[in-house]
């Protein structure tokens, strides 16, 4: 097979959604109509239950949330997708928005119930940033739901951007019977099946049926007609090219948890959405997929997937020419040459060893803390990708050792989750000099960092609150003798990042906005440069 023909079998993509919207539920779900599992587990009641096949970190297992994002591959249809199970957890955006970075589409999760949630709008708007297509699943019909057409436009005006129904909800709650897609033009009725596990059955008829009238009923069914004419007159028409720009996202509806429209939107979605596209280097070049050269970018780290192999898996992702096992490449990090021997595919804990790969997959490459995330690898001395943002922390904790004797596994735990992207590091100067700040989006991070020290590096650490609540990084070139306490306004305090860029920190957004005002020749950023 030609290395076009593997690009275009390729899908990547991402699921994100506020919490307790659905995003594992569904998962697990297309992990089921995919074939790469037998039967699903309840995640809603995985105490009782089978675990989640995308949540494993224990931590995760005890709070019922994602807390790490997971890589899911597996085959359908003549496909091979590469599913990545983000964090839905609103404290852990960060890992998510790195996660965005590798994908190529998304399906964006919304509890129809709840509507728009200010997670989504966060998580959609960094989609938009990048012009990544959306697909919708509007989820938890099973349930009383808001009024569908007050869905879509909740979801054209506060998120800006037009939808299409692929198909419509049959009812909701109690008197949710099935879906009717407005391509084929056909009905599917579904039955229910206990907890979910199992693939529901369905049965599809015309929308003219008498059987379809009789189980809608006549309170129902002509409701059901009207609000298919309403779309059909006043509803955007199906336009690929503007879904492929991100002007339109398909909308389907359904319940995850009782596997209702799930396969549709697996089948629509991989009939509908791109194979894996170009990539931008460092200094502005399009790489496109079908580059003969191998390239790809470590967008994620994360250790001791497997406690039995206590190892660390850095995550790439392919973006031109063909992967192979034991390949030399350039490695933009330490500017050396290093060899890929340890190759796997990924199902959530469990891992394969890869011989290939082509542009859209993960790798997951065993890591001795060598490879970094953002470190690019490559076959073309030219090709340095930028792919990774670095978003300013919101949250600050100084760190300290409470176990002097046990400093080495305090300071090997603490590198290696820097490494992973868990939380950020700076080095504290003037007043608060020789302290190690840790910065992160939200407090749960923190909670993480510490479980994951203990358990893994059995070491205790000490976190102690600061005051300070917003970092900038300086973008300008300022005088050293400039850089000094007497500059900073009361409360805050100078710092380096881990690649020794200054920062400041801030007490308060009046404590920024003071110091920009008054100290005009400081150029900050919410990112470095």
């Amino acid at each position: 097979m030609s290395l076009i023909e593997e690009i275009n079998k390729r899908r990547t993509f991402a699921i994100i959604s506020h919490p307790d919207a659905g995003k594992t539920t569904l998962t697990e779900k297309l992990l089921l109509y995919g074939g790469a599992i037998h039967e699903a587990g309840s995640v809603t009641a995985r105490k009782n239950q089978r675990k989640s096949t995308s949540d494993w970190m224990e931590l995760e297992r005890k709070r019922g949330i994602s807390i790490t994002s997971t890589v899911l591959q597996f085959q359908y249809n003549g496909y091979n997708i590469n599913l990545l199970d983000t964090p839905g957890h609103e404290d852990f955006s960060e890992d998510t928005y790195r996660i965005l970075t590798a994908v190529d589409a998304v399906i964006m999760v919304i509890d129809g119930a709840k509507g728009i949630e200010a997670q989504t709008k966060k998580l959609f708007q960094v989609c938009s940033q990048r012009n990544i297509p959306i697909f919708t699943f509007i989820n938890k019909l099973d349930r009383p739901i808001k009024e569908p057409l007050s869905l879509l436009d909740e979801i054209e005006k506060v998120l800006g951007i037009g939808t299409f129904c692929v198909n419509w909800a049959l009812g909701s709650g109690t008197d949710f019977r099935g879906i009717y897609d407005r391509l084929s033009k056909q009905v599917y009725l579904f039955e229910k099946v206990s907890g979910g596990i199992y693939k529901a059955p369905v049965s599809i008829h015309s929308i003219e049926d008498e059987f379809v009238k009789n189980i809608l009923g006549e309170n129902l069914y002509p409701i059901i007609l009207e609000e298919l004419q309403i779309l059909d007159i006043a509803g955007e028409n199906f336009n690929i090219a503007e879904v492929e720009k991100g002007k339109i996202t398909p909308v389907f509806f359904g319940s995850a948890y009782n596997n209702f429209g799930v396969q549709l939107l697996l089948d629509y979605f991989l009939k509908y959405s791109l194979p894996p596209g170009p990539h931008y280097t460092e200094k502005g070049k399009l790489i496109n997929p079908d580059y003969e050269k191998f390239s790809g970018f470590i967008f994620k780290i994360q250790a001791n997937m497997d406690p039995k192999h206590r190892d660390r898996i850095a995550f790439l992702r392919v973006c031109s020419g063909k992967f192979t096992r034991n390949m030399i490449v350039n490695h933009f990090g330490s500017g050396k040459k290093i060899r890929l021997s340890s190759a796997h595919s990924v199902l959530g804990q469990q891992r394969e060893t890869l011989e290939e790969a082509y542009p859209g997959d993960i790798v997951g490459l065993i890591s001795n803390g060598n490879l970094s995330i953002g470190d690019t690898l490559t076959e073309d001395n030219e090709i340095i990708y930028n792919e990774i943002p670095q978003f300013a922390p919101e949250i600050f904790f100084i760190v300290s050792n409470p176990n002097p004797s046990n400093y080495k596994p305090f300071k090997d735990g603490i590198e290696q989750l820097l490494q992973e992207g868990v939380v950020q590091a700076f080095e504290l100067m003037f007043n608060y000099e020789g302290n190690t700040l840790l910065g992160a989006v939200g407090q749960l991070q923190f909670e993480v960092f510490q479980y994951r020290l203990k358990n893994e590096y059995n070491s205790e650490s000490t976190l102690t609150p600061t005051n300070w609540s917003l970092l900038r990084w300086i973008i300008n070139d300022v005088k050293e003798e400039k850089l000094n306490q007497k500059s900073l306004p009361i409360g805050a305090a100078l710092g380096k990042d881990r690649k020794g860029r200054f920062v400041i920190l801030f007490p308060s957004k009046w404590s920024l906005d003071n110091f920009l005002e008054k100290k005009s020749d400081f150029k900050l950023s919410e990112v470095p440069k």
